[in-house]
């Protein structure tokens, strides 16, 4: 599919309605270019909740967003003439972006999780605000966000200015080509007419956690297959070292440590392993009463990343939950201040998922390290090599992996444990959750193209114990060898360019190509 293009008209349709859209809502428009549409239900609450902005903004006293300026000018109260100029100057001043532009698929989750949000009755905008945003998206209009420019709190300010910029017929979006244009020329050419944003709508497209939480659903999404395919090659590489799978054993899991994600892992190795001809040997060449760490502790270490997950699909779903907005209208009818816009709670557990991809790359790398030295291996050549010494084999390859295990480290350092005030100490603790999730995004990258390497190395190891036939492997990672080579992973050799062994190798987990080969086996996996 062209990710720059419209949706079809035969594309998914994604409703947002009174019910909460789910992960995979998200999932569907901001990488399946899913359409968009607003129930009826949905249009009929903003109607109701928009009459009681008109009315508040009809009387004398001030109401923050409606009839005063923002942040730390909130003191001033703008006489009805200047209010529209009021919206579009908030839009046009908080457009402070800098920076490259984010990945598309982050912009149109901003975009989806913001107009979700505007449906939900609770910010006051009229209906046509809302569908005018789903109309953009479908058009295959994506506005111009950069990198830089958002705190996490007061929701991310640049971020969705950069987007409201665009309804308003202003700025920069990328269009169905993929090229940019301004954002007039292509509201024009889809026949999209610009909106002349009244009192509090400039405040309300702006006012959320939405950047973050589409980035969040995002990363989800991505270390779910990524655990999967973690146990996928630590039990390669155990097979590969001779290690035993009675540290796999269920009662040695839930029983004993009842961590779920543990047990998970355990179970999905122990399938992976089940019919090997090879594990279970770990005593016949140098008696080794127990395996090393990186090999037996592995499902410990993913589940414990597991979990860490799970308690982020939780937040993620609280958030998706919400109606994210300063003020917000509520059911009764009263328009109240509020702080839900602290981006905090994602923040939190953005940070915490970089940690946990953190530590699973680094025991991958310690599999794939002892796979190529020679005298921890337990048999295999040095570095996997076809004649070590005149040739290096994936030496430099453990060199690459363990440059992306040091820079995932440096990536967990946490975003959300730092604050600058803004807005003259109005606005004196902020959140950092864009900055948090930005770094996440690099963190799983990193991560598949570790657990790559480690593929790249098990594989090999794997063909080399069973050149001459008389070893069996486990049938689930004869297929993720099988899997490796068709996708143009080489397997034993002489030294050849590697890099494109690698990307293959990366191209094959990203995909999620690896465990539904494996899968093909073992039934599904957690």
């Amino acid at each position: 599919m062209d990710m720059h293009s419209a949706p079809a008209a035969d594309a998914p349709l994604v409703q947002v309605g009174k019910a909460d859209v789910t992960a995979e809502d998200v999932l569907a428009v901001a990488r399946g270019n899913a359409r968009v549409e607003i129930g009826p239900d949905a249009l009929a609450e903003m109607a109701v909740s928009r009459a009681r902005i008109d009315a508040l903004a009809a009387e004398p006293r001030p109401v923050y967003g409606v009839s005063t300026g923002f942040g730390a000018l909130a003191v001033r109260h703008i006489s009805p003439e200047l209010r529209a100029q009021l919206q579009r100057s908030l839009v046009r001043s908080h457009a402070a972006g800098m920076g490259p532009a984010v990945e598309r698929e982050v912009t149109r989750a901003l975009m989806f999780l913001r107009m979700k949000t505007l449906a939900s009755g609770r910010t006051g905008v009229r209906p046509l605000v809302a569908e005018t945003m789903a109309a953009i998206l479908n058009a295959g209009i994506t506005p111009v966000v950069r990198e830089y420019g958002s705190l996490g709190c007061s929701g991310d300010l640049a971020p969705l200015s950069h987007c409201a910029l665009v309804l308003m017929g202003e700025g920069l979006a990328y269009g169905p080509d993929g090229a940019e244009h301004s954002a007039g020329e292509l509201l024009a050419a889809a026949g999209i007419t610009p909106v002349e944003l009244l009192e509090k709508e400039g405040l309300a497209l702006i006012n959320g956690t939405d950047g973050m939480l589409g980035m969040l659903v995002m990363a989800i999404a991505d270390l779910s297959r990524l655990f999967t395919t973690a146990d996928i090659t630590a039990a390669m590489s155990l097979e590969a070292l001779l290690g035993t799978e009675k540290v796999l054993a269920p009662e040695l899991h839930g029983p004993i440590r009842p961590h779920p994600g543990q047990a998970l892992s355990a179970a999905n190795m122990l399938a992976v392993l089940q019919g090997s001809g090879l594990t279970g040997h770990h005593q016949d060449d140098a008696p080794r009463v127990q395996d090393a760490y990186s090999i037996r502790c592995a499902p410990q270490v993913a589940g414990a990343g597991r979990d860490t997950l799970a308690h982020a699909r939780t937040v993620a779903e609280r958030e998706l939950a919400a109606s994210v907005d300063n003020p917000v209208v509520l059911p009764d009818g009263r328009v109240e201040s509020n702080g839900n816009f602290h981006g905090a709670p994602v923040a939190y557990v953005l940070d915490f998922l970089a940690i946990a991809a953190a530590d699973l790359g680094s025991i991958a790398e310690r599999r794939t390290d002892r796979l190529l030295d020679k005298s921890r291996s337990h048999g295999l050549p040095a570095f996997l090599a076809d004649d070590p010494g005149v040739d290096s084999g994936l030496m430099i390859a453990q060199y690459t992996q363990a440059a992306l295990v040091s820079e995932n480290k440096r990536l967990a350092v946490p975003a959300s444990v730092d604050s600058i005030p803004s807005s003259a100490m109005q606005e004196d603790h902020v959140s950092m959750g864009w900055s948090a999730a930005r770094k996440l995004r690099q963190a799983v990258d990193n991560l598949g193209r570790i657990l790559a390497v480690e593929l790249t190395a098990s594989a090999r190891a794997l063909e080399i114990r069973t050149v001459d036939g008389n070893a069996r492997l486990a049938p689930a990672t004869a297929a993720a060898v099988a899997a490796a080579r068709e996708a143009g992973v080489g397997g034993a050799g002489r030294d050849r360019f590697l890099a494109p062994d690698l990307d293959a190798a990366e191209a094959l987990v990203a995909s999620g190509a690896l465990v539904k080969a494996v899968e093909q086996v073992t039934g599904p996996l957690a």
